[in-house]
């Protein structure tokens, strides 16, 4: 079998899992996607982590752009889209998710996959410690682009979307957990669309990249993964509601740690 289409194949159950996880934990999938597609480019293109590492990040923003408008729409919908949020956050996303995808693209694999695996394992640790805390401080324009560039860096440079790093900063300035979800959903658009173009952009003309790339996006991964993601995510948000997601959230953490300490050890 073409392993093209073996890897397309792999991405749609991939994908599958992702939109559960997704549904049922509210986490990007790109803490998933990244690893797993780094150990695929390895095993059936035979690339090493020079260059599979930011074809990893860059598909895996690619993916957030569909599954970001599906959530995004939800959230206009009721109302949790804050216009003083979405525009200035947005705007400091837009520019730190093209700094991040950049650095990204011009340091070393190893270099990014370190990075990756320290900072997974920081956002594992959020998931597990940090809970949903306010301060008696509310945030500005300029606080908001702030965010927005810190934030978009990041998550561009992990390939996420960014609501594990927004969400809890917004609820820390005292905006209401639905409004700061729903404001994270439409950013992390603005972060998958400004990291994937110039993730594009960077890898237009490397001569390593794998057929049916566009720049570092590789396309059979990308379509593999929406193709399912967005049918099984709404059966993720119905199991949130019967299941310990708390419980399911420690453990998912622990995992993370898990993938993240092996990626730092580093593939063989």
């Amino acid at each position: 079998m073409d392993p093209n289409l073996e890897i397309f194949l792999l991405c749609a159950i991939l994908g599958s899992v992702v939109g559960v996880l997704a549904g049922l934990l509210g986490i990007g999938g790109g803490l998933i996607i990244v690893p797993a597609l780094v150990f695929l480019l390895h095993y059936f293109l035979q690339l090493d982590i020079e260059v599979s590492m930011p074809i990893a990040i860059a598909t895996s923003l690619s993916t957030v752009i569909m599954t970001g408008l599906s959530s995004a729409r939800s959230h206009y919908k009721f109302g949790n889209l804050d216009k003083q949020i979405v525009m200035f956050c947005g705007f400091g996303i837009a520019i730190g998710a093209t700094l991040g995808a950049q650095f990204a693209s011009h340091i070393s694999g190893v270099l990014l996959q370190r990075i990756f695996a320290v900072l997974v394992i920081l956002i594992a640790l959020q998931m597990v410690f940090g809970g949903r805390k306010t301060s008696h401080n509310s945030i500005g324009k300029t606080g908001l682009g702030s965010i927005g560039i810190g934030s978009g860096f990041i998550a561009a440079l992990m390939g996420i979307g960014g609501g594990a790093l927004i969400v809890p900063v917004l609820v820390w300035f005292q905006v209401n957990i639905r409004k700061a979800i729903g404001c994270a959903a439409f950013c992390g658009i603005i972060i998958a669309v400004f990291g994937t173009i110039n993730f594009v952009i960077t890898g237009w003309k490397n001569p390593n990249l794998p057929d049916l790339s566009i720049g570092y996006v590789y396309l059979p991964a990308t379509f593999g993964i929406i193709a399912t993601s967005v049918l099984t995510a709404p059966i993720g948000a119905k199991l949130g509601q019967k299941l310990d997601t708390a419980k399911l959230k420690k453990v998912f953490a622990a995992f993370l740690v898990l993938v993240s300490i092996r990626m730092i050890i580093g593939i063989e």
